[in-house]
């Protein structure tokens, strides 16, 4: 339920399975029931996310607003009273600038892309009825505009666990995940809705990677790279799929992270394979650790001229990624995006836990870019 007073803002952080995007949904659809609001803001994400989990989602908008049409050629939703909510995706700030409304709801804020760029459009947007008003629904991460919101005392919050929601949960999955994740940094986060901060004890740090931060990288790179960490068993692992480049000024861009679990040795290399297409990659630098030439056969499988380079993991994890770390930290990576996912690994991996097969993938791209070169012998005579 929404919280009582006169608020602007309301903040609802939840973890997975919490109730959350039901809360959004039920938010807006009373609204628009009670006549509250004629012409309000949907925001996701991205255009997908919107449609797949505030709209057609289990806990979506047409669940419970049934008389509600979507009609997503013209991105908007509409009901027979005649109010309208108009889709947006916080991949493009400017987008929201120009529209208003009486209210608006963002899901999962935390992932957006340029988070503080299209809250403060969402803001703006807000300048119809007598007390216009905006929703935040996420699961929390460590970013500085989410801090900001959680310090400023006009906010309205909101905070469920994954438990307060079981009964409207798969039998077993909260045990499920308690069992896995209870008790770890990801489990807060995730099922207690708890803020975490960085691990002073991991080599990156969130303000280095928002410092860094950049809508889309240079279209002209001197060097494409995928690197690739692939799962140890054949199905349910994650596979690590990270691609990243380098421009003639030295700088780095993180472009993607395809990584993805539980799929099988032909699904992931297809995946890889894609990526090299889309992205006019330079070579795919694969960890051969797990499977060495088993690994570049897999990928040359999917297609056969791949340009696979085997790299091996003669140190550990975290002597492996001091030096990447580094140039994080001087300001010369920069994310094209935000990569959620990757960037908690990152940020929460100490050398204990769970193998960061995100994180892997990035090094593994990232020191085929900027990784000492070590030159070859020479030999003169006397």
């Amino acid at each position: 339920m929404p919280p009582d007073g006169d608020w602007h803002i309301w903040l609802f952080l939840g973890g997975r399975g919490s109730g959350k995007t039901r809360a959004g949904a039920q938010w807006i659809a009373e609204g628009i029931a009670r006549g509250r609001y004629s012409r309000v803001a949907l925001i996701g994400a991205t255009h997908n996310d919107a449609r797949q989990v505030m709209i057609e989602g289990e806990s979506g908008l047409l669940r419970v607003a049934p008389a509600a049409r979507y009609e997503p050629s013209n991105n908007r939703v509409l009901w027979p009273c005649g109010a309208m909510a108009i889709v947006l995706s916080a991949e493009e700030p400017d987008s929201i600038r120009g529209h208003q409304f009486e209210a608006a709801w963002g899901d999962e804020f935390a992932k957006w892309n340029n988070a503080q760029a299209a809250l403060d459009m969402a803001l703006m947007s807000l300048r119809l009825g007598k007390n216009p008003q905006l929703a935040l629904t996420s699961t929390p991460r460590n970013i500085a505009v989410l801090k900001t919101l959680l310090e400023d005392k006009t906010v309205a919050r909101t905070q469920s666990t994954t438990r307060e929601n079981e009964a409207n949960l798969a039998p077993g999955f909260l045990a499920a995940m308690q069992s896995r994740y209870g008790g770890t940094r990801l489990g807060r986060q995730e099922l207690e809705a708890e803020l975490i901060e960085d691990n002073e004890s991991a080599l990156w740090r969130r303000d280095w990677i928002e410092r860094a931060r950049v809508a889309c990288a240079p279209q002209s790179l001197s060097r494409v790279v995928i690197g690739v960490d692939p799962p140890a068993s054949l199905h349910g692992d994650e596979c690590g799929i990270v691609v990243a480049g380098r421009a003639e000024s030295e700088a780095g861009f993180v472009l993607a992270d395809l990584s993805a679990g539980g799929l099988s040795p032909n699904a992931w290399a297809a995946r890889v394979a894609d990526a090299f297409e889309h992205w006019n990659a330079d070579a795919i630098i694969a960890e051969a650790n797990q499977g060495g030439e088993m690994v570049k056969s897999v990928l040359q499988q999917a297609a056969p001229n791949l340009p696979v380079q085997l790299v091996h993991a003669r140190r550990g994890k975290i002597t492996r990624a001091a030096p990447m770390a580094a140039l994080y930290e001087q300001g010369r990576i920069h994310h094209a995006g935000c990569f959620a996912e990757m960037e908690d690994q990152m940020c929460q991996y100490d050398g204990t836990g769970e193998s960061p097969d995100r994180m892997d993938a990035l090094v593994w791209a990232l020191t085929d870019l900027f990784g000492v070169k070590r030159s070859r012998p020479k030999v003169r005579t006397l």
